[in-house]
């Protein structure tokens, strides 16, 4: 019997998650079993305001569109920050309305909180006897998922990081003085953006000089002794660090007093700014303190093809997987070969991904915790591959419209 599927994005964004998005969509469309696609609008927070799109209407025999919408960066849905409390009111809302819409198959794409829901959704429908299915695709620029070799999203801010380092660094070199510039890489948790900034370093590149990882013990003496000993070898010194960076007692370098979020993580700020003060106060040269933000994560005129591609590939996965009857899973990625680079596809066990991370391993570090090794390199080189063919439109990349995320009352338009 032919049933509706729902789709929604929830997290921080990616330059690829639309990709999947695409990916889960395209798929869809080309099995019987599944009648109306619907999207949420703000992720489960909107699916219990019945905030929805339809997702046929609005791609359904529009393949260019769809091209568009793998190509744009960010969530064409929208996203949220809606942490399930499990109750048995709030599960029995979101089962009533997945009855009222004949949701037969729930997609969500996101990262460890979004697997989450996927999870305690899965559980619940396997505990009332539900025989919807429930698949997760994961996403997330920080690459701190379990269970996939590398998170959908981490090739292109990857990327962007590198090049950012690359043209800094040519930048700063026209000058005969000492100076330093202090790169702020996202990365709560774990190194992983800060470290592929090592990628710059090719042939005659010598930066950056300095990498800084949370997954290391942060030392500012010792960083000060880096810092000067670079100062020594070098008219222009460029330092990479992660915003997640802790000292010896576990506190976030940038910890913006004691402030929590809902989901119990520390609201950071400024690691770049202050170690920018520290420089100018010990050793007194040119500092400048540059964060790239928000840009990491949504800079698709810069992705990594591999990266859309894979996450394209991982929506399909996760299509056939909930009408092939699994549920309880997210689609995941095995690398199997470095040199050629391949992959294969699968499902995995939603329990194992659900707020877990994964770190870089510490033997990818070198013994003095200030950079990457060759290890990580090997790693990270075959994600930033390849060059999109972005549409543009005016010299501008052509996005896909959005505008009916920023007025709840207004229809998509293309």
């Amino acid at each position: 019997m032919q049933k509706n599927m729902i789709i929604g994005q929830s997290g921080g964004p990616t330059a690829v998650i639309n990709s999947s998005l695409a990916g889960a969509v395209t798929r869809a469309f080309e099995y019987d079993e599944i009648g109306t696609v619907y999207g949420m609008v703000n992720g489960i927070d909107g699916f219990l305001n019945e905030n929805l799109l339809n997702l046929n209407e609005i791609f359904e025999g529009m393949p260019y569109v769809l091209n568009r919408l793998k190509h744009t960066p960010a969530m064409f849905l929208g996203s949220c920050r809606y942490k399930l409390s499990g109750s048995d009111e709030e599960m029995k809302k979101i089962f009533s309305l997945l009855e009222k819409y004949s949701i037969g198959y729930f997609l969500y794409i996101g990262g460890n909180d979004s697997m989450d829901t996927v999870m305690q959704l899965s559980d619940y429908a396997k505990k009332i006897n539900s025989d919807i299915k429930f698949v997760g695709i994961p996403k997330t620029i920080d690459n701190d998922l379990v269970g996939i070799d590398h998170s959908p999203g981490y090739g292109s801010a990857a990327k962007y990081i590198a090049s950012c380092v690359r043209e800094v660094a040519y930048d700063t070199t026209i000058y005969n003085i000492k100076s330093i510039h202090i790169i702020e890489a996202m990365g709560r948790d774990s190194g992983w953006i800060a470290g592929a900034a090592a990628l710059a370093r090719e042939g005659t590149a010598l930066a950056p000089h300095l990498i800084y990882l949370p997954e290391v013990e942060f030392s500012v003496e010792q960083f000060l002794n880096d810092v000067k000993a670079g100062l020594e070898k070098y008219n222009s010194l460029i330092i990479v660090v992660s915003e997640g960076i802790r000292d010896s007692k576990g506190e976030y370098i940038s910890a913006e007093g004691s402030i929590i979020d809902k989901f119990g993580h520390r609201r950071l700020s400024g690691v770049g700014a202050y170690l920018k003060s520290v420089i100018e106060e010990e050793i007194g040269c040119k500092v400048r303190a540059l964060e790239p933000g928000v840009l990491q994560r949504s800079a698709g005129h810069i992705a990594s093809l591999t990266d859309i591609n894979e996450a394209f590939n991982l929506g399909t996965v996760a299509v056939d997987a909930a009408v092939n009857g699994e549920t309880g899973v997210f689609s995941t990625i095995k690398r199997t070969c470095n040199s050629p680079y391949c992959v294969e596809y699968s499902t995995e066990d939603v329990h194992t991904i659900a707020n877990s991370v994964k770190s870089v391993p510490r033997e990818w570090i070198n013994a003095e915790g200030n950079y990457v090794t060759e290890e990580f390199l090997d790693y990270v080189k075959p994600l930033v591959v390849g060059i999109p063919q972005v549409p543009y439109r005016n010299g501008l990349p052509d996005y896909i419209d959005v505008r009916h995320l920023n007025n709840s009352t207004q229809k998509y338009t293309e």
